[in-house]
C-alpha cells in the first residue's frame, strides 16, 4: 500500500494548480452500491434532441451521479467542468471551459489559449464567439456537462454563457446541474421545445429505487414496511436514503430505526452527527474534522494539514467506508467531501476545537502557496487570520493573475478581502489597486492610490513588512516599489496629457531601476516616447516609439510590442504617414499571429487600425471586415483603447450607410468601452467624435452641452493633447452659425499642427477652414483652403474626411469643381478621378439592413418624387433638382414638410431653403 501511495502522490502533486485543475475535469466515478435510475434516463432520452438540458434540484438528490452514469453511458463524446466558486471570474470559467472541451475536442486549447493572453481579455465576448466558431467547425455531436452551476453568481458570466446558447453550433449540447435554476432563457428554450427539464420530483427515489438502493447498502433483509416508511420519511431525497442506510448497519431491527429516523433537510446534520460521524473510531473521526477545511484533499495535502504520514491510506479507508467522499479522479489521488458532510464537519470542528481551525488553515495555505495553487492559498491564509501572509500573496501573485491571465474578478475578490488598515499600509498592494484603476481609465482614483503608497512606502519600517509564510525568501512584485510608483505616475501623467510630466517621471524611474526588474524598466521605458507625442514632436516620438518597440519584439514581449504598434500607427497617420502606418498595423498583427494558432487577443489592435485607414480611404466593406474581424479579438485584451476605436470606426461606417440609429449605438458603446473622459482626448477621443456624430445627425444643443461640460473655449490656446475635442467645437460653432470664432480657434490649430508637421492633422483643419471661410461668404478664400486640404489628402487617398462633413462640404465641393472646370485660376487644378471617387461619397445610401430608411413618407412616390425629395434633404445645388424636377411640384409638395421634420437641423436649414426657393414651402 505505501508503494502504491507514493505512486499516487507523486502523478497528483506535481504541477500543483495544474493537478487541481484536472480534479475539475475528471468525469466522477460511480461509487459502490450505486444504483441505476433508467426511468431518468429515458425522461434525459437522446441528448441530440435538446439544446439545454437542466437538471435543478436541492443538494443530496444525487444530480452528479445520474450525470455520470447517463454520460458514461453516451454514444457520443463527453465533456465535463466541476464548478466551484472561483470560477465567478469570466477569465477564469471560460479558461476552464476550453480546458474541459480540449480531451473531447482535440486542440481547441491550442487554438483558443492565446486568446486568453498575455496580455489577458479584457472582456469574454470575443473568446466566446471564438469558441463557437471552433465547435462548429467539427464534425461529432458533442455532450458538456458543467456540474453545480448554483455556484455561479456572475452576471458576466451568465451572460455569456446564454451568448453561447444563443449561438450554439449545432454539434453542442450543453449540460447544467443545479440547486437552483439558472438566468437563463429557460422560457424561451421552453416554449421552443428545445429545453430537457428535470426537477426535485423528478429526482425523488420510487419505492423500487428505494429497495434496491438499501439492499445494496445494507442487504436485502430489508422489510418491504420498513422500505415504504423510509421511502416516505425521506420524500425519496437521495442523501437521507445514504444516510439512513449507513445507519441500519448497526441496527438489529431496521422496522424500529426506520420508524425513529427523520430524513428531512431540517434533521440531517443531526442524524450524521449522530449514527455517522460519532460512530467512527477516534482516529476516523479525527482525520474527517482536521480535512474538513479543505476544498479537495489529497494524501499529501492531508499530510501536511493534518501531520500524519498515512493519509492517503486513511482517504481509501473513508472512501470504503461510504462516508460520503466523492471521488476526484481515476486513481485515487484527489477527493472532496460531499458538501452536506462537510458542513457537518467544519461546524463540529469549529464547535470542538475552534482553537485548532485556524493552525489547520495555515497549514493549508502553506501547502497550497508551495504548489503554486495562489487562489487556495489566499483563501486558507485569510481563514488563518494571517492577513499579512494573504497580503504578501496577493503581492507575489497580482500581476501574472491580472495582467498575464486577465482574472480580474479574482483580483477585486482578493484585494477586497484585506482589511483597509493593512490594505492601506502596503505599498504594493496600494499599486496594484492602481493599476487596475489605470486599466480601467480611473485617473482620479489611480492618482490617490498613488498618492498613499508613496506615503505608506515612506513610513515602512521593514521589519513589520517580514512574511508570516513559509516562502518569505522570495521576491515579490515589484521589486522597486519606488520605481513602480514613478513609472506608474509617468503612465498617469501621460493619459492626462501632462507631457512633461511624463518625461520627467519616466527619466526618474528609468535611472532609478536597477537589472533585477527588467518587466518594470520595459514599462518606463515606453513612456519617453508618449511625452513627445503629447507634445506635438511626432518625428520624435517616432523614432523613439519605433526602437522601443523593436526592442520589445526581439526580447519576446509581444504583449508591449503590439501596444507600442497601435501607438505608433496613432503617431504615423497624425503625420500624414498613412502607408507607413498600414505596415506597422499589419506588423501588429504579425506580432500577435503564431503559427498554426488563432491570432492573440492583440491582434485586434492591427485589424482596427486597419480599419480606420480603409474607412479614410472610403473602402466602406474592407472597414466592416477588418473591424469584425478585430473586435471580437480586441475586446479580449485589457488594452481598451482599441475596443473604443473599432466600435468609433463602426458607428461611422454605420452613419454612412445611412443607420443613424445603430451608428449612435456603436458610439455609446465604444464610450462605455473605452476609458473615462479624464484620459486626454489625443488618447481617448472617443467623446470628441461622439459630439461629431450628434452633429452629424442633428443633435447640436446635446454636442453643445458636452462641449461647455469639458470647459472648451473658443478663445483658448488649444494644446495638442486636446485637438481632437477643439475640432469638434469648431464644429459645433458652425452649427450654431458662429462661423467667424470657429475660424479663428481654426487657424490657431493649423499654425500648431504645421509648427509640428503634423500633415494628418492639417488635412481636417483645412478642411473645417474652407467651411467656415465659406460660411463667412469668403468664397475664394473657402476654395483655396479646401484645395489645399485636398491637395494633401489625395496622396493618402483620404475622402471621408470630407464626406463626413455633410451637404455643406458637398455644396462646397461642387463650387471647387465648377471653378476648376471653369479654369478660373482660383484653386490648383485636381485630378477628376480623385474628386470623382469623392463626390460619390456625398450620395445618399439605401436604406442599411435592419437600420432605418434615409426617408420614410407617408404614402408612396414614384421614383422620380423620390430623386427629388433625396437631393433635397442632401441639401444640393437648386440647378441639380429642377434638372430632376419632371414631375408636378404639386405632387411632391405635400411631402416636404414630412422630409423636413425627418432631417438633422444643420441639414434642414438648408434644405428648408431649397424649399422656399422652388416654390414648395410658403
Amino acid at each position: 500500500m505505501a508503494d502504491r501511495s507514493a505512486e499516487i502522490t507523486a502523478r497528483t502533486d506535481v504541477g500543483g494548480a495544474d493537478t487541481l485543475l484536472a480534479t475539475k475535469l475528471y468525469l466522477p466515478r460511480l461509487r459502490s452500491g450505486f444504483v441505476a435510475r433508467p426511468r431518468l434516463l429515458d425522461q434525459l432520452g437522446d441528448p441530440l434532441r435538446r439544446e439545454l438540458i437542466l437538471v435543478s434540484a436541492p443538494a443530496g438528490s444525487g444530480k452528479t451521479s445520474l450525470l455520470a452514469d447517463w454520460a458514461r453511458r453516451s454514444r457520443m463524446p463527453v465533456a465535463w467542468l466541476s464548478l466551484d466558486a472561483g470560477d465567478n471570474d469570466p477569465a477564469r470559467f471560460w479558461r476552464h471551459v476550453v480546458a474541459a472541451l480540449d480531451p473531447a475536442c482535440p486542440g481547441i486549447a491550442g487554438h483558443l489559449g492565446p486568446l486568453f493572453g498575455p496580455p489577458p481579455p479584457r472582456a469574454v465576448d470575443g473568446l466566446v464567439t471564438a469558441l463557437i466558431n471552433e465547435l462548429a467547425a467539427g464534425p461529432e455531436p458533442l455532450l458538456f456537462v458543467l456540474d453545480d452551476y448554483h455556484l455561479i453568481d456572475s452576471a458576466p458570466v451568465h451572460a455569456s454563457l446564454g451568448f453561447l446558447l444563443e449561438h450554439r453550433p449545432r454539434r453542442l449540447r450543453l449540460v447544467l446541474s443545479s440547486r437552483a435554476d439558472p438566468p437563463l432563457p429557460l422560457a424561451r428554450l421552453r416554449a421552443r421545445g428545445q429545453l430537457t427539464e428535470l426537477r426535485a420530483q423528478d429526482m425523488r427515489f420510487t419505492l423500487a429505487e428505494t429497495a434496491a438502493l438499501l439492499g445494496e447498502a445494507v442487504g436485502p433483509h430489508v422489510p418491504e414496511n420498513a422500505v415504504s416508511l423510509l421511502a416516505a420519511r425521506t420524500e425519496g431525497w437521495v442523501a437521507g436514503l445514504q444516510l439512513a442506510a449507513l445507519s441500519m448497519r448497526d441496527h438489529d431491527d431496521p422496522a424500529t430505526f426506520v420508524a425513529s429516523f427523520s430524513g428531512s433537510h431540517r434533521y440531517v446534520l443531526d442524524y450524521l452527527a449522530e449514527e455517522v460521524l460519532d460512530r467512527q473510531p477516534v482516529e476516523v473521526r479525527r482525520f474527517l474534522l482536521e480535512t474538513a477545511v479543505l476544498d479537495r484533499v489529497s494524501g499529501a495535502l492531508c499530510d501536511a494539514v493534518t501531520g500524519r504520514t498515512d493519509s492517503q491510506e486513511m482517504l481509501e479507508r473513508v472512501e470504503r467506508a461510504n462516508l460520503f467522499l466523492v471521488p476526484l479522479d481515476e486513481v485515487r489521488g484527489w477527493w472532496r467531501y460531499h458538501h452536506l458532510f462537510a458542513d457537518l464537519l467544519r461546524a463540529r470542528l469549529q464547535q470542538q476545537q475552534p482553537e485548532r481551525v485556524r493552525a489547520l488553515h495555515r497549514y493549508a495555505a502553506a501547502w497550497h502557496e508551495d504548489h503554486g495553487a495562489a487562489d487556495d492559498a489566499v483563501r486558507h491564509a485569510r481563514a488563518a487570520g494571517d492577513t499579512v501572509w494573504a497580503a504578501r500573496l496577493i503581492e507575489r501573485h497580482f500581476d501574472a493573475l491580472f495582467f498575464q491571465r486577465g482574472e480580474g474578478a479574482t483580483a477585486q475578490r482578493w484585494l477586497a478581502g484585506i482589511p483597509a488598515g493593512i490594505a492601506g499600509s502596503r505599498p504594493r498592494l496600494l499599486l496594484a489597486r492602481s493599476r487596475m484603476a489605470l486599466a480601467g481609465g480611473r485617473l482620479d482614483a489611480a492618482g490617490q492610490l498613488l498618492d498613499a503608497a508613496e506615503r505608506a512606502q515612506a513610513d515602512d519600517a521593514g521589519p513589520a513588512d517580514a512574511p508570516s509564510g513559509p516562502a518569505a525568501d522570495r521576491d515579490i512584485w515589484p521589486v522597486n516599489v519606488p520605481a513602480a510608483i514613478t513609472t506608474q505616475r509617468a503612465y498617469l501623467a501621460a493619459l492626462r496629457g501632462d507631457a512633461e510630466g511624463a518625461a520627467a517621471y519616466a527619466s526618474r524611474a528609468l535611472a532609478g531601476i536597477g537589472d533585477d526588474d527588467g518587466m518594470l524598466a520595459s514599462h518606463a521605458r515606453g513612456y519617453p516616447s508618449l511625452a513627445e507625442w503629447m507634445r506635438g514632436r511626432l518625428t520624435e516620438a517616432e523614432q523613439l516609439l519605433s526602437s522601443i518597440t523593436a526592442q520589445w519584439r526581439a526580447a519576446g514581449e509581444n504583449a508591449l510590442a503590439v501596444r507600442g504598434c497601435h501607438h505608433l500607427g496613432q503617431i504615423q497617420r497624425a503625420a500624414g504617414r498613412s502607408d507607413a502606418a498600414v505596415r506597422t498595423y499589419q506588423q501588429a498583427i504579425d506580432i500577435a499571429a503564431g503559427p498554426g494558432r488563432a491570432h492573440l487577443a492583440a491582434a485586434g489592435t492591427g485589424y482596427v487600425g486597419l480599419a480606420e485607414i480603409a474607412y479614410q480611404r472610403g473602402d466602406l466593406d474592407a472597414a466592416l471586415r477588418y473591424v469584425t474581424e478585430g473586435l471580437p479579438l480586441a475586446r479580449q485584451s485589457a488594452h481598451t483603447q482599441p475596443v473604443a476605436n473599432g466600435l468609433v470606426t463602426l458607428a461611422w461606417i454605420r452613419q454612412a450607410e445611412g443607420d443613424e440609429a445603430g451608428a449612435l449605438a456603436a458610439m455609446d458603446e465604444a464610450g462605455q468601452a473605452g476609458p473615462s473622459e479624464d484620459v486626454a482626448a489625443l488618447l481617448n477621443p472617443v467623446p470628441a467624435h461622439r459630439a461629431r456624430l450628434l452633429l452629424a445627425q442633428g443633435d447640436i444643443e446635446t454636442a453643445a452641452q458636452w462641449a461647455s461640460d469639458r470647459g472648451l473655449d473658443s478663445g483658448g490656446e488649444p494644446s495638442y493633447p486636446r485637438e481632437p475635442e477643439y475640432l469638434a467645437l469648431a464644429r459645433i460653432l458652425m452649427a450654431r452659425d458662429r462661423p467667424g470664432p470657429a475660424a479663428e480657434l481654426l487657424e490657431r490649430l493649423r499654425a500648431g499642427a504645421a509648427a509640428g508637421g503634423r500633415a494628418g492633422s492639417l488635412i481636417e483643419i483645412q478642411a473645417l477652414q474652407a467651411l467656415a471661410l465659406a460660411a463667412r461668404d469668403e468664397e475664394a478664400a473657402a476654395l483655396t483652403a479646401l484645395s489645399g486640404a485636398l491637395t494633401r489628402a489625395r496622396p493618402r487617398g483620404y475622402l471621408r474626411v470630407f464626406a463626413d462633413e455633410g451637404p455643406p462640404m458637398a455644396a462646397l465641393l461642387g463650387r471647387l469643381v465648377a471653378a476648376q472646370r471653369a479654369e478660373r485660376g482660383l484653386v490648383p487644378s485636381l485630378p477628376p478621378a480623385y474628386l470623382g471617387r469623392l463626390m460619390r461619397c456625398f450620395q445618399l445610401p439605401a436604406a442599411a439592413p435592419g437600420g432605418p430608411a434615409p426617408l420614410r413618407l407617408p404614402e408612396p412616390l414614384t421614383e422620380r418624387e423620390q430623386t427629388v425629395l433625396r437631393l433635397l434633404a442632401a441639401g444640393r445645388s437648386n440647378q441639380q433638382i429642377a434638372r430632376e424636377l419632371v414631375v408636378s411640384l404639386a405632387t411632391v409638395k405635400k411631402h416636404v414638410t414630412h422630409v423636413l421634420t425627418k432631417l438633422g437641423a444643420a441639414n434642414r436649414t438648408e434644405a428648408t431653403a431649397h424649399a422656399r426657393e422652388l416654390g414648395l414651402l410658403p
